[in-house]
């Protein structure tokens, strides 16, 4: 399970960003073709931040779908895979969202 190094990594941002104050909430964007379970990210953080300045902090997670923009058309179209086909017909397609795992928002006391 990939997801507890990634949570490991948050807590370990988050708790460097916060400075010594307690974290009240966390705001995650995770992309739906990132291949990032955010229900495992949610039991890992649980675990990572015991004993931190995230202990007891709500975490929030924001799936973003997947959209990819099409080499030969121009058009943007919703995926549920890394790959897919354009209305028009094309297969070459350039992902501009759905893969991303940010840190969106930090709440301190």
């Amino acid at each position: 399970m990939h997801e507890l190094g990634i949570t490991q990594n948050i807590v370990a941002i988050v708790s460097e960003h916060a400075q010594g104050a307690k974290v009240q909430r966390v705001l995650l964007e995770i992309g739906k073709l990132s291949a990032i379970m955010p229900d495992a990210v949610r039991f890992c953080f649980d675990v990572c931040s015991q004993g931190t300045v995230l202990a007891g902090a709500k975490l929030e997670i924001v799936e973003i779908p997947g959209l990819g923009k099409c080499c030969q058309c121009g058009a943007e179209i919703p995926l549920e895979q890394p790959f897919g086909r354009c209305y028009c017909g094309s297969t070459q397609l350039d992902l501009i969202a759905g893969e991303e795992l940010k840190i969106k928002e930090i709440e301190i006391e």
